[in-house]
């Protein structure tokens, strides 16, 4: 079982920047996938990025390429989503997610396991 909160959401101007982090306990990322996921109000929930355990292989939505990086930390058990550039359409609660196979694609419901959140709000 995997256990995993994010960190580092918040109020920023359009243009600005944040990092999420994401920790997990019970296991490691590894031989896992790990990802991003977020749901605007009203919205459906949607992929951002994905990052394999094994290749390091990356995948960004087109909304957020050149503006969103997704690295991870194997030694921290930590993944990280450092946001710039940030639009008042990137607002939304952001979400980790991990899978124990690997995986390369956006789709929310390939994950198996999933934090709670942390709310990101871009405005001026």
């Amino acid at each position: 079982q995997v256990q995993l909160v994010e960190s580092g959401g918040g109020l920023v101007q359009p243009g600005g920047s944040l990092r999420l982090s994401c920790v997990a306990s019970g296991s490691t990322f590894y031989y896992s996938t790990g990802g991003w996921f977020r749901q605007a109000p009203g919205k459906e929930r949607e992929g951002v990025s994905s990052i394999s355990g094994s290749s390091g292989r990356t995948n960004y939505a087109d909304s957020v390429k050149g503006r969103f990086t997704i690295s991870r930390d194997d030694a921290t058990n930590t993944m990280y989503l450092q946001m710039n550039n940030l639009k008042p359409e990137d607002t939304a609660i952001y979400y980790c997610a991990t899978r124990r196979s690997p995986y390369y694609g956006l789709d929310p419901s390939a994950m198996e396991y999933w934090g709670k959140g942390t709310l990101v709000t871009v405005s001026s």
